[in-house]
C-alpha cells in the first residue's frame, strides 16, 4: 500500500495547491493581482482575469482529485 501512496504523491500536492491558489484567487483578487501582473508582463493584470484563472484552476483540482479516486 504505502509504494502506490507515493506514486501518487505528486498529483496529490498539484492537487491541493490548485485548490488553495483558487480558492485564494476568489476570495482576495486584490492580493493576487500584483502576482498576475509579474505572471503576465505584457498584458496588464485584472480582476477579471485573477477569478477566470482561478476558477479554471478550481477546476483543475476537481480534475486531479478525480484521477486520485478513480484511479
Amino acid at each position: 500500500m504505502q509504494p502506490e501512496i507515493m506514486k501518487n504523491i505528486d498529483v496529490f500536492l498539484i492537487a491541493n495547491l490548485s485548490l488553495i491558489f483558487g480558492m485564494g484567487g476568489l476570495f482576495w483578487p486584490e492580493k493576487f493581482r500584483p502576482l498576475f501582473d509579474v505572471l503576465m508582463f505584457p498584458w496588464p493584470a485584472s480582476y477579471r482575469m485573477v477569478r477566470v484563472n482561478s476558477i479554471a484552476a478550481i477546476l483543475l483540482f476537481f480534475l486531479l482529485a478525480g484521477r486520485l479516486y478513480l484511479g
